[in-house]
């Protein structure tokens, strides 16, 4: 199926898309991302399984030119509204050291340096929260420098949205730079839709954030299926849904969703791969207080009339971890599935990732939440001056082998190297 779509949609290009939590909330404000540019093979296959009618580029974005991108997607010579993207920085996460000449960090200037060649209208960068702490404020006003020097203006104003604001289930915060050409307005960065809840919360002008269960109550007991221990999906019996749960199973439309319907079956329960426990996790597991962090595993166990704690991707086996800290459900011993958290994360139940759990995971932590992306995105459309085109076609998705691929054979798959990304080691204490 090919790229072209409204003439009355603008156009977008994701870079560093991952399996497209971005490009989604972007399609659902009403943006055609046209292009996407992800290293990852087995990211790519996702991507290309939920947007089959868009071009995904499996390369690395230091190897990639704006020319490029506009010729294999078929934007050629056409203006570019908005290019987004998080460029990985690992070293400013929060959660590892925070290493200023870490060669990981340099990947932010090739995405300057595409932002420059491509030259759109806007240009949306995704980021962790420690880059805005102490002295590594200096490399975000580089940054900044590089781009006002290239005719870019910013948001000196830079904000750490929170996904629990825009409707996500999830404690999530993230830094969002927004810039525009200087002959452009600036767009403003989007005021939170709901309230995250406490019982001192006097503020009723907003909605609640939904909770854990009202993200996954209505979801199958996955534990009643034998047949999700060897594949990630069964023909199920859901449960009454949350509002919140109503708009991911598609039996309502999320306010304003511009985004292109897919076909699927309603009755399917996908990415559900079940995970065998040792009696003894499991009893760890059902010992632990909701809320609280199971002390042998370190997982922290939800609490369902809560919020979910950040939800963290796997790093690759030479950074010293094999698997992501997955939560424990809130009410049976276990961790929750990929499906799971991919509600937590917002993603609609058509929406499917790997059918391995280390990948699922892995594309879903590394992902910025659809919703949020969304929320930012409507910024974009505001001073391009666009109302959303509701589009009326049902699309089909991609070929589910695509979910299966393994390293080499997504490789072979996009005609790439293999060795790009270092393949995993199993940890057989996992």
């Amino acid at each position: 199926m090919t790229s072209q779509k409204s003439v009355n949609r603008p156009i977008a290009v994701d870079l560093f898309a991952g399996a497209g939590g971005m490009t989604l909330g972007f399609e659902q404000a009403g943006f055609d991302v046209l292009a996407a540019v992800e290293i990852d093979p087995i990211h790519c296959a996702t991507h290309k399984f939920n947007f089959p009618f868009w071009t995904i580029l499996c390369k690395s974005v230091t190897e990639t030119t704006g020319l490029e991108i506009r010729q294999i997607s078929g934007i050629g010579n056409r203006e570019i509204d908005v290019v987004f993207g998080g460029p990985p920085c690992q070293g400013f996460s929060l959660i590892g050291k925070r290493t200023f000449e870490d060669p990981r960090n340099h990947l932010v200037f090739h995405f300057i340096r595409l932002v420059l060649e491509l030259k759109p209208k806007y240009f949306v960068m995704e980021n962790v929260k420690g880059m805005t702490l102490g002295k590594h404020r200096e490399f975000l006003d580089e940054i900044i420098s590089r781009f006002t020097a290239n005719g870019y203006i910013i948001q000196r104003n830079y904000q750490v949205l929170n996904a629990a604001k825009y409707g996500v289930p999830q404690q999530r915060e993230r830094l969002f730079l927004l810039g525009s050409r200087q002959d452009l307005e600036l767009p403003k960065y989007p005021e939170p839709m709901t309230i995250i809840y406490s019982r001192s919360a006097m503020d009723n002008s907003l909605p609640k954030t939904p909770s854990v269960w009202d993200a996954i109550g209505d979801l199958p007991e996955v534990e009643n299926y034998i047949e999700l221990y060897e594949r990630d999906w069964i023909f199920a019996e859901f449960g009454k849904p949350s509002f919140y749960a109503r708009k991911l199973r598609f039996f309502e439309a999320i306010k304003d969703d511009y985004g292109y319907q897919r076909n699927c079956d309603r009755r399917i329960l996908t990415s559900s791969l079940r995970t065998k426990h040792s009696l003894e996790s499991t009893a760890r597991f059902q010992a632990t207080l909701p809320g609280k962090t199971e002390p042998i595993s370190r997982f922290h166990k939800l609490d369902f009339q809560g919020l979910s704690n950040t939800l963290r991707a796997g790093t690759a086996s030479n950074r010293g971890a094999f698997t992501s800290p997955r939560p424990i459900h809130p009410f049976t011993p276990r961790c929750i599935t990929v499906r799971e958290a991919a509600r937590l994360h917002s993603y609609p139940d058509w929406f499917r990732f790997h059918t391995t759990k280390w990948h699922g995971f892995r594309q879903i932590g590394n992902s910025v939440p659809p919703l949020l992306a969304k929320a930012v995105a409507e910024e974009i459309m505001k001073v391009l001056g666009k109302l959303g085109d509701r589009p009326k076609v049902i699309y089909e998705l991609g070929n589910p082998r695509l979910l299966k691929f393994n390293m080499s054979e997504a490789a072979r798959y996009f005609q790439v190297d293999p060795h790009k990304i270092e393949p995993r080691i199993r940890n057989i204490n996992k």
